[in-house]
């Protein structure tokens, strides 16, 4: 038996759309072990959110699977006819959305909403419903929740909207949540108090976290493992400790170039210059080689495998099959019982 709760191979995902086929997923491996949070992180347009809609198989009409291979604890879901992968969302694996407001349906009620899912997965109707989901709403810290479960969603603030999709997501008591930038709509105050109740949770339940972002600070407080992702492949995966210490792919190493920090005060941020890659395009060489300070000419031509740098460490980098990358001057404050190093 596997050691790790969800396994994903080879994931390929395209999308039909009307100037050919977008390839927004290509070879995607990931691992994901019981209790533990894997963090993928990158620019917009690089993939993190179709690997999530992928992994729950809620692709838009126009997306498919195209090969590759999904297992929940041994189950693979690319095989489940849709009405047993109905009972797999929400019972064995739940999803935070990126926009609770649009998530939620705003002609039910909060209470509805949750006593839905109550029945589905749990099978708990009526009085039993309403009470569970009273006590649902009291774990995800939200005040007076005997009244405001009879509140619509247009009546709460959209760190409240945030709490109730988490806790339908928690209704099925679900192995695994996938949390897809869960606090890019809110204040930096509420993202520290959502992001304070996961790990909370979490802690509590034993369940992991598939924890979609583009910010490294989220990371840099949430992850055990992260993987980078740019056009449409994972290019690194780390420890976090490992990963927050020297990051080795070049892309990776942009990324923190390109945040602001206190030593920086007076001085231009680094940006990465072009953007992502067109999906819909083939590639004969390494897809970061246009916007890379390093490249040479092998990059062009050869796309790059899988180089092992030891403890889990792996990079797709030509560069660092003969050459490690030092470590970088940024540190982070992150949780005592895990530090960055």
């Amino acid at each position: 038996m596997s050691a790790n709760l969800l396994e994903a191979r080879d994931l390929r995902t395209e999308l039909e759309v009307s100037g050919g086929t977008i390839r927004a997923l290509d070879g995607v491996d990931l691992e994901v072990p019981p209790g533990e949070t894997f963090a993928i992180v990158g620019e917009s347009g690089c993939g993190k959110s179709m690997t999530a809609l992928t992994l729950m198989r809620l692709l838009p009409e126009s997306g498919r699977v195209a090969s590759g291979s999904v297992r929940l604890d041994g189950t693979e879901l690319l095989s489940l006819p849709e009405t047993a992968m109905r009972d797999v969302r929400g019972r064995r694996l739940a999803m935070i959305f990126q926009e609770p407001a649009t998530s939620l349906n705003p002609v039910l009620t909060v209470g509805t909403q949750i006593a839905e899912g109550l029945a589905r997965h749990a099978g708990i109707r009526g009085a039993a419903a309403r009470a569970r989901a009273v006590e649902l709403l009291d774990a995800v810290g939200i005040a007076d929740s005997a009244r405001r479960i009879d509140d619509y969603p247009f009546q709460l603030s959209g760190g409240m909207k945030q709490r109730v999709m988490i806790a339908l997501a928690l209704a099925g008591e679900p192995d695994l949540l996938v949390a897809d930038e869960p606090t890019t709509a809110l204040d930096v105050t509420i993202q520290a108090q959502v992001l304070d109740l996961l790990r909370s949770l979490q802690a509590k339940r034993g369940m992991s976290i598939l924890l979609i972002t583009h910010d490294l600070g989220i990371v840099a407080g949430m992850a055990h493992r992260v993987a980078v992702m740019y056009a449409g492949q994972i290019v690194e995966v780390a420890a976090r400790e490992a990963f927050f210490r020297a990051p080795q792919h070049p892309y990776s190493r942009k990324l923190f170039a390109a945040l602001p920090a206190t030593g920086k005060r007076g001085t231009e941020l680094e940006v990465i210059p072009g953007q992502v890659p067109a999906l819909s395009a083939g590639f004969s060489g390494c897809r970061f080689a246009e916007r890379c300070e390093h490249v040479f000419d092998r990059c062009r031509t050869e796309p790059p495998g899988w180089t092992r740098l030891g403890d889990g460490h792996l990079v797709r980098c030509h560069l660092r099959e003969t050459e490690r990358a030092g470590a970088i001057a940024i540190r982070w404050r992150c949780p005592p019982e895990n530090s960055c190093g």
